[in-house]
């Protein structure tokens, strides 16, 4: 397979980028040039926003795009590989859905195209995939963890969990969740390119694939056992002023919102042939970048930075 992928040395494109090559493809990436390529890779400068020219030859089997600002973006490059690439896949996300009737899956309402955040900035993305003239594959993610995870989610739990002491365990330990590994992501997005599958699908793990507790008592072994993990209840974390899912990242308390985001019925993507690793794997996986790294973990500078201050836990946990 000739593959073009419009990112590659980021989270998501790097795991797409990494999986093309251990496949034997044929691999360009295209990008701004800041940051170093996967081995193996073919790479085209150029700008999402600005100089495409780089693109105005060749040909592809496939193009994966994982850009996730303006839609316009999605738009250009849709049009301008038209006739050109057999087959065209959008890394969307599960932010598209209103969150109403979210038990309808791929066919749940979704937010007005005139939303200013990202999930506006999503669906506008999905409208301008729509202006290829092949198959359109829009992948809508939900929580994506693994290796060169640049949001710092599992990243911020692990180096957490590896400084040890009394840790704050955000209840209930038995709260499903419902994520996908990086890399279980770049297999179904490259399986369903070599069929050339078209439409919607939602692309995370079933739902109780694991839960918050054994996420963290993983984790909490896998960093040298030396956390002392404390389940805290919801209304204590509140009490507190703590936000979920940014100062504690990936937890959600119990309710409509978690429903949602770790409740979904993900029956069309599996019907595909998507297969997700034990979260066990995930895990050790992304340990083991983290202590490759020279320093610090990547941080996407458009997403903010994640975790809970020490002091503040401490706080809560009356130590």
């Amino acid at each position: 397979m000739r593959l073009l992928i419009l990112g590659g040395s980021g989270f998501v494109g790097r795991a797409v980028a990494d999986e093309a090559v251990r496949r034997g493809y044929d691999v360009t990436v295209l990008n701004r040039g800041q940051r170093v390529a996967p081995s193996g890779v073919s790479v085209l400068i150029g700008d999402r926003m600005g100089d495409l020219s780089a693109l105005e030859s060749g040909t592809w089997d496939a193009v994966v795009d994982t850009w996730s600002a303006q839609g316009e973006a999605v738009r250009r490059t849709a049009e301008l590989l038209s006739t050109r690439a057999g087959h065209y896949a959008y890394v969307s996300s599960r932010s598209v859905y209103s969150g109403e009737q979210h038990e309808k899956a791929e066919a749940a309402p979704l937010v007005d195209d005139g939303d200013e955040g990202y999930a506006g900035d999503k669906l506008r993305g999905e409208q301008g995939a729509a202006a290829f003239d092949g198959s359109v594959l829009l992948a809508r993610a939900g929580l994506i963890l693994g290796p060169y995870e640049d949001i710092g989610r599992l990243p911020w739990w692990l180096n957490r969990l590896a400084r040890g002491g009394p840790t704050l365990a955000p209840g209930p330990r038995d709260n499903p969740l419902q994520y996908i590994d990086a890399r279980d992501l770049a297999n179904f997005l490259l399986d369903t390119a070599a069929r050339r599958v078209a439409g919607p699908f939602d692309l995370v793990s079933r739902s109780g694939h694991t839960t918050m507790g054994e996420l963290l008592e993983v984790a909490a072994e896998v960093t040298g056992g030396r956390a002392e993990l404390r389940w805290t209840d919801p209304a204590t974390i509140e009490a507190a002023g703590i936000e979920p899912w940014t100062q504690l990242p990936v937890w959600l308390p119990p309710g409509d919102l978690h429903d949602f985001l770790h409740g979904g019925d993900v029956s069309k993507a599996y019907g595909e042939g998507l297969v997700c690793r034990p979260v066990r794997e995930t895990v050790e996986d992304t340990w083991a970048w983290l202590r490759s790294l020279p320093g610090d973990a990547p941080q996407r500078a458009d997403r903010p930075r994640v975790g809970l201050d020490p002091a503040v836990e401490a706080k809560v946990l009356g130590e």
